[in-house]
Formats: structure tokens, C-alpha cells, sequence
């Protein structure tokens, strides 16, 4: 197979649509985006592996060379839905206009791969001393399964790994991570006349938003990192509904809310604090009060500060690395070895109408890929 350019392997995966979702009415599975990314690595030489990570979802796995250690550029293949009403441009077709390639996942993040792939095209491997890996993971937008089942069947152990998520080509070293719970309080209707035919759910959910609130204020006197601009764990109160009518006793009422935790902080012992905050509710109402994850918790990650890979990646982009409160794969590729987040695209395009990729990311891009390829592979 001959390797299509680089603006048609861009319109190949923007065109081949693999949304992932919790909402089965959505959620599509990557398979035919990995079979596409697959033909076009086997066409530049890499060994490639695909990995069956579940019903319709998939990891691609491509290597080119031998040896150990190496570079691993690394990425999901999968996009959130999307609201087709709000969309000017098909989501589903790469389209320039405005110099820029608007399109589903051009920004987050499916374009990636096209920079890989055209940054490969660039370089002489014929001195090549160590493998480049490519990783392409599934459900990314919703559990992290790809990556989680990656980390921990993973075959080989590079030297570093990028993750080429939109950060304007900002190197990122740490980022928060995420824990979204519900808080389900069930009480018994009645009618309002009398509140003794009932027990009000809300009035229950008072005064667990209160505990709560509480905890939000402890996390920040007790937990602080100065390496990001918010230094202390946050505690969001995002989604809350209860009852039907005005006229009759809530009998349930239900709250979801979602905490950012800092690098270091473990996710067991944060759960342990987040219920330990509501012992006492549920104490004084037995039974009434449920916590259920929303998704399974995402850690804190942070490359140590002076590892001199955060140093070789800062030489070849000009900037140096920062921290961002937004999530990645980072904290699982972690485990395996010192990873980056650095990609083409601005985070704020991330799950928008209109996603787009400027093309004045397109030339730094590859130029920076093809760098780290030198750097790290010869």
C-alpha cells in the first residue's frame, strides 16, 4: 500500500467516525479508524498489533525498528459526541476554511496521528538505534480503558512517551486528576399538607451539600502544590435535581459533584475522606444515602520536575513545561515510563461545535515530532 498524503490520511480518520460515550445511543466503538491507522503504519515500515480490548474497541500498537527503550508518541482514537445543531461545518468531513481544518476530533485528537505519520515520512532511519512506538487507544473520552489496559499488559518499556493531546505544543508535566461521584438521598413522598407523611429528600441533601462543603474547605487549607495555578484541590457542586411538584414531599434527590485532586494524593484515600465527610449524615438518616462513581476515579500525574526529559522536550518546542487542571492519559503511561503531554491544537477547541486545528500548527508539528525522533530513537 503507498502511503496517502498527509491532508488525505487527515481526512481519512476525520471522516471515519468513532465516538465513544457512556450513552449506548452514541457510543460507536474505533475499530474501522484503527484498521486505517493500521494499513498506513504497516505502509511505512512499523510492526503493528492490534489489541482487542473489548466488544468494537481497540489499541493499535505499531513499532518501527529494534532494540530497547525508545520514543513512544502516543494518543486516543476515539471523540465525544456532538451536537450536530451547533456545527457550521460537517463534523464528520475535514473541511479548510479560515486556515484552519475544522472537523471532529482535528484538535482532539485523531489529527495527531497524521502529524506522526508525516513526521516518519521526514526522517532517515536508516542509522536508527532505538524503536519508535506508536500507541492509538480506545474509549479515552469516556473510562480509559484503552490506556488502562494498555499500562497494564503493555509488551515492551520505552525510555519516554509523548501524548500528543491539543496543548498549543506547550509541553505539559502535571496535570489534576478526576473523580465525579452521585450522591442519591431517598426520602418518601407525601403530600405537603402534612410533612410528617414524608421524609424530604432534599432537606436530606442540605445537609450533605453542607458536609460537603465542609470537605471542599478543607482540602484547600490541608493540600497545596505550587507548580499550578490553582494549588489546591477542587470540589465542584455540578448537577443537582429532586423531586416532581410543589405539592408533595421530595422522595428523592440526587447530586453530582467532582473533586480535581492533586499529583501525589491517593484516590483510596480521598474516597475514605469524601465518605468519612458524610458518615455522620448517613448516621442520622440510616439507609437513605447512596455514593455511586460516576466513572472509575483518573489519578494526579507529574513528570519530576528536573527529569531531564522534561529538559530535552523544552529544548526542541522553545517553551518551558507547565501544569494544566484538565485530564489525560498521563497518570497510566505514566507507570511505564516518563511521559509528556505536548500536541498541536488549543485545548479550548477540545469538545466544542466547530473543533478546528489552525494551520499554523501544521510545519512546527511535524518539525517537532521529527526532532523528538531524532533525539530519542538515534
Amino acid at each position: 500500500m503507498q502511503l496517502p498524503s498527509f491532508l488525505e490520511v487527515y481526512e481519512g480518520l476525520i471522516s471515519t467516525s468513532s465516538i465513544s460515550s457512556t450513552d449506548s445511543r452514541w457510543d460507536e466503538g474505533n475499530e474501522k479508524v484503527i484498521a486505517k491507522l493500521a494499513d498506513w503504519c504497516r505502509a511505512l515500515g512499523f510492526q503493528v498489533d492490534v489489541v482487542q480490548v473489548a466488544p468494537g474497541k481497540q489499541n493499535l500498537i505499531a513499532k518501527k525498528g529494534e532494540g530497547e527503550g525508545g520514543l513512544l508518541l502516543s494518543g486516543h482514537s476515539d471523540t465525544v459526541p456532538f451536537d450536530e445543531g451547533r456545527w457550521n461545518y460537517n463534523p464528520h468531513a475535514l473541511t479548510e476554511a479560515n486556515n484552519r481544518f475544522y472537523g471532529l476530533g482535528t484538535a482532539d485528537m485523531k489529527g495527531f496521528f497524521a502529524f506522526i505519520l508525516e513526521a516518519v515520512k521526514k526522517v532517515d532511519w536508516s542509522k536508527q538505534k532505538k524503536p519508535l512506538y506508536i500507541l492509538a487507544t480506545c474509549d479515552e473520552e469516556t473510562t480509559m480503558l484503552g490506556a488502562r489496559h494498555f499500562t497494564q499488559n503493555t509488551p515492551f518499556k520505552p525510555d519516554y512517551c509523548i501524548i500528543g493531546e491539543p496543548t498549543s505544543l506547550v509541553p505539559v508535566r502535571g496535570h489534576k486528576g478526576h473523580v465525579a461521584n452521585a450522591i442519591r438521598v431517598t426520602g418518601k413522598s407525601g403530600h405537603s399538607s402534612n410533612p410528617a407523611l414524608g421524609v424530604n429528600a432534599i432537606e436530606i441533601m442540605y445537609e450533605v451539600l453542607y458536609a460537603l462543603m465542609q470537605l471542599r474547605d478543607k482540602l484547600v487549607k490541608e493540600y497545596h502544590h505550587p507548580g499550578f495555578d490553582i494549588p489546591s484541590p477542587t470540589l465542584n457542586l455540578g448537577h443537582i435535581h429532586g423531586g416532581d411538584s410543589p405539592n408533595r414531599i421530595c422522595g428523592c434527590c440526587e447530586l453530582h459533584y467532582d473533586v480535581r485532586p492533586l499529583p501525589g494524593i491517593s484516590l483510596d484515600g480521598l474516597d475514605n475522606m469524601l465518605r468519612s465527610a458524610l458518615t455522620q449524615v448517613q448516621e442520622k438518616w440510616p439507609g437513605r444515602i447512596e455514593i455511586e462513581p460516576l466513572h472509575d476515579a483518573i489519578p494526579g500525574y507529574e513528570c519530576q520536575h528536573d527529569h531531564p526529559f522534561i529538559a530535552g522536550i523544552s529544548e526542541i518546542t522553545g517553551v518551558d513545561a507547565q501544569t494544566v487542571n484538565y485530564c489525560t492519559e498521563a497518570p497510566f503511561l505514566q507507570e511505564i515510563c516518563p511521559t509528556l503531554v505536548m500536541g498541536p491544537g488549543s485545548i479550548d477547541q477540545a469538545h466544542q461545535p466547530d473543533e478546528f486545528l489552525a494551520f499554523e500548527f501544521i510545519d512546527p508539528t511535524i518539525n517537532i515530532l521529527s526532532k523528538a525522533m531524532y533525539k530519542y530513537c538515534f
